[in-house]
């Protein structure tokens, strides 16, 4: 369900997937920063193997494509990544529920990291593929873009600081990719922001209601379904065949099933044979 108009600012609560997703986050975070003091030289190998960096995609360590989300830089990133996340993703996931949320957010991070992997191979803006980018934000700007769709008219203290609608604070993200993206100084992350942002659009735009993966499943009960119709009504028509070599006659209906006689038999407007 949209809303609109103004809403309390009191904090969000602090469970569900939002919960789930921010230990992650700071748990691989604490992990890695834990292995690095431990030893430097294994903690330096994963991470180089764990951010985003188009060639080795294309070589084949697609997990890349999830695993650069759980790297952040530094204690100022992943607290105001979390700190969005949280008043972003508790306002999703009341209205459209846990699943929907994490589906949106892993949806952001895939897909933008993938199309802006394809971008970079195009050298525009300056972009190359050996470019290497980290960091949750993908995620979150699929997450800020879902808000402005749906709830655009929300208000939001920005920074804590100023009282501004959705719509507007999430413009205002998008400018600061889009001026990152045009200066050239840190491009290729900007550009994996942007492409979550776009993936979230996409999400919000198309995706069935309950979520991809109840879509998808019903999809698929649907088509198992439809062929074991087929079967049926097959198997049907061919008991029809022998049984007519056999000099009876039986009969079923359009989906398989059969038909008694005396249903055949029985006159239609002929109303004693319900008493």
């Amino acid at each position: 369900m949209r809303r609109s108009g103004p809403i309390s600012l009191a904090m969000p609560s602090f469970g569900g997937a939002v919960r789930s997703l921010i230990l992650l986050n700071v748990g691989v975070f604490f992990a890695l920063a834990i292995l690095s003091w431990v030893s430097p030289g294994l903690h330096q190998l994963l991470t180089a193997h764990m951010l985003l960096e188009p060639l080795a995609v294309v070589r084949g360590e697609v997990w890349q494509l999830f695993t650069y989300s759980l790297l952040n830089p530094g204690i100022l990133s992943i607290v105001f990544s979390m700190l969005t996340l949280w008043f972003t993703g508790a306002l999703l996931e009341s209205s459209y529920g846990s699943r929907w949320l994490t589906e949106l957010y892993w949806f952001s991070v895939i897909g933008g990291a993938a199309l802006a992997s394809a971008l970079s191979f195009t050298h525009v803006f300056g972009l190359r593929p050996d470019a290497v980018s980290a960091g949750v934000w993908g995620g979150v700007f699929g997450l800020m873009v879902a808000i402005a769709m749906l709830f655009g008219e929300q208000e939001f203290l920005l920074w804590f600081l100023v009282r501004i609608k959705a719509k507007y604070m999430v413009a205002i993200y998008i400018l600061i990719a889009i001026a990152v993206l045009l200066k050239q100084s840190d491009n290729f992350g900007a550009l994996v922001q942007l492409s979550g942002a776009f993936a979230g659009f996409l999400y919000v735009r198309f995706a069935p209601r309950r979520g991809l993966a109840h879509g998808l499943s019903e999809r698929f009960f649907g088509i198992r379904n439809a062929y074991y119709r087929y079967k049926r009504r097959r198997a049907a028509r061919k008991f029809e065949v022998y049984m007519r070599k056999q000099n009876r006659e039986v009969h079923f209906d359009k989906d398989g099933r059969y038909i008694d006689p005396d249903e055949l038999r029985r006159n239609p407007n002929d109303k004693r044979w319900m008493n």
